[in-house]
């Protein structure tokens, strides 16, 4: 099922089915949610002018993004990026992707995404795989920094090795925080009593989202760079993009 390699660099697994490639994430603690410091930030970002609207309306929204917590996490896999129009046909032969620019595009499902996956041999990550995954170490907006993110920072495109391999983070992983990636947990407004282990929450209703700064490209001023910062997160309304998880392989 699995077959390791280098690629960048570094190890990968790679299914050797579907081909979708895959890193393994160390385990560690990190603090999930945006914190005072990140806060700060984008207040700074805010007084030099870089929001294109007002930004009160977001810096109400950051209570669903809150309060700050030491989460634990334990090793797994997932996917260097989000699979693609040609990686989710490997599941779903029939699949077609009117959002899609190429087969090796982010998948956008909507219609399919229930079918997608019931297929998968994988699962989704939880919101603070998804974070601490993203991070890969880093404490600021995004592992590039707290500078206001710009268009250059959108991957959701993985046909170039050589633009993909730069966009990695510490982790080896890419394109976070671009297409809208969907979560395993139930969306609920902030992280009071959220559990400190990774455990996905659960429970009726929609789920949670991460990201989405591609999927409204070209940007219209409307501050959606903010979709590419590490901790925002959504109630997931329409199509979504998946980055599946897995267990580590045995060794």
């Amino acid at each position: 099922m699995w077959a390791t390699e280098i690629v960048n660099g570094r190890p990968a697994w790679r299914h050797t089915g579907s081909g979708v490639l895959f890193r393994e994430v160390p385990a560690g603690t990190f603090r999930m949610g945006l914190s005072d410091d990140e806060l700060d930030a984008v207040r700074a970002i805010a007084e030099r002018g870089e929001f294109e609207d007002d930004p009160d309306p977001f810096l109400e929204e950051t209570a669903q993004w809150q309060p700050v917590r030491e989460v634990r996490v334990e090793p797994f896999l997932i996917a260097r990026h989000p699979l693609t129009v040609e990686q989710v046909r490997h599941w779903l032969p029939d699949y077609e992707d009117d959002y899609a620019k190429s087969d090796s595009t982010a998948a956008r499902l909507e219609d399919d995404l229930d079918e997608l996956l019931a297929a998968l041999p994988f699962r989704l990550p939880s919101e603070a795989e998804w974070e601490y995954a993203a991070r890969a170490g880093t404490t600021t907006l995004t592992f590039h920094g707290d500078a206001r993110p710009g268009a250059d920072q959108l991957l959701d495109d993985f046909g170039d090795e050589q633009r993909t391999a730069a966009a990695e983070n510490g982790f080896g992983l890419a394109g976070f925080g671009s297409a809208t990636e969907l979560c395993a947990d139930v969306w609920l407004p902030g992280y009071a009593q959220a559990p400190a282990d990774a455990r996905p929450r659960t429970g009726d209703g929609p789920r949670a989202v991460r990201g989405g700064a591609a999927d409204m490209y070209p940007w219209q001023g409307c501050d959606e760079w903010l979709s590419l910062l590490s901790a925002s997160r959504y109630e997931h309304d329409g199509f979504a993009s998946i980055r599946p998880v897995g267990g580590l392989p045995a060794r």
